[in-house]
């Protein structure tokens, strides 16, 4: 038996894809025949992916809604038509950045808005728009990405692991409520990732910090946003058809999962 990774076709969506792992799962997803939407919050970044895409011989839109404004996320969708495959990528606190580890016992609730705007809203502001066509198709697929510490907890990040805990929860809810229809809904959990917003942690191989982490890591070193994208194409694909409700850890050891 062949297996072939075919998606062609098909329309997906992938949230923040303008840059690093979110392009990479664009990028792998054009290359399996997919019409492909590119969202960021920069017009220049869904550009620049779209434009690989075109060269590499895929097809590709870009689109600037944010995941954290619902009436956005309808409009745009509304605009690209159907959605067959959504893969909720966008994270971190978007727009307004990461605010740094700190215990949460010294953090204020305003604090903790960004994290759960993106990281919670967002996945639920993008499935919900998505989902009344895959109903009616009677064929979908969801992959939200999340975290480990959505998984195991991570000190100083509260906020973001309990919102990424919560995108995971949502998935398994959903797949419970739309598998009749044809629809799966997974996660994928990444462990560190070497993306060019980390880069400059990365860069210095005799950064202490970066090697303490390392540490933790059965493979040490830090993920590759490439490494994303075979996994997503996969649970995208027709030979997953009877996978959904679940969480992959994709994390190089940091943590294990029966």
């Amino acid at each position: 038996m062949s297996v072939e990774l075919d998606l062609t076709g098909r329309r997906a969506l992938v949230t923040g894809a303008g840059q690093g792992v979110g392009r990479s799962i664009a990028l792998g997803l054009a290359a399996a025949g997919a019409a492909v939407v590119v969202n960021d919050l920069r017009l220049e970044r869904a550009a620049a992916v779209v434009d690989e895409i075109d060269a590499a011989g895929g097809s590709a839109v870009a689109s600037t809604f944010d995941v954290t404004v619902h009436d956005e996320v309808r409009a745009a969708i509304d605009d690209a038509g159907q959605v067959d495959i959504l893969v909720n990528n966008a994270g971190n606190a978007g727009a307004e950045g990461w605010a740094g580890l700190r215990p949460f016992a010294e953090t204020e609730p305003e604090e903790w808005e960004p994290y759960l705007r993106v990281n919670l809203y967002g996945v639920l502001h993008c499935a919900r728009a998505v989902l009344p066509d895959m109903i009616a198709a009677g064929w979908g697929r969801i992959v939200t990405i999340v975290s480990d510490a959505g998984r195991t907890g991570d000190a100083g990040m509260a906020a973001y692991s309990a919102a990424k805990a919560g995108a995971a929860g949502f998935t398994r809810t959903l797949a419970i409520e739309t598998g009749r229809h044809g629809i799966t809904v997974n996660n994928i959990a990444l462990g560190t990732m070497r993306t060019p917003l980390s880069e400059a942690f990365w860069a210095d191989p005799d950064n202490p910090r970066a090697k303490a982490l390392l540490q933790h890591y059965v493979v040490r070193r830090p993920g590759q946003p490439d490494e994303v994208a075979p996994l997503v194409v996969f649970l995208a694909s027709e030979h997953a058809a009877w996978i959904t409700g679940q969480t992959y850890p994709l994390n190089g050891g940091y943590s294990f999962s029966l």
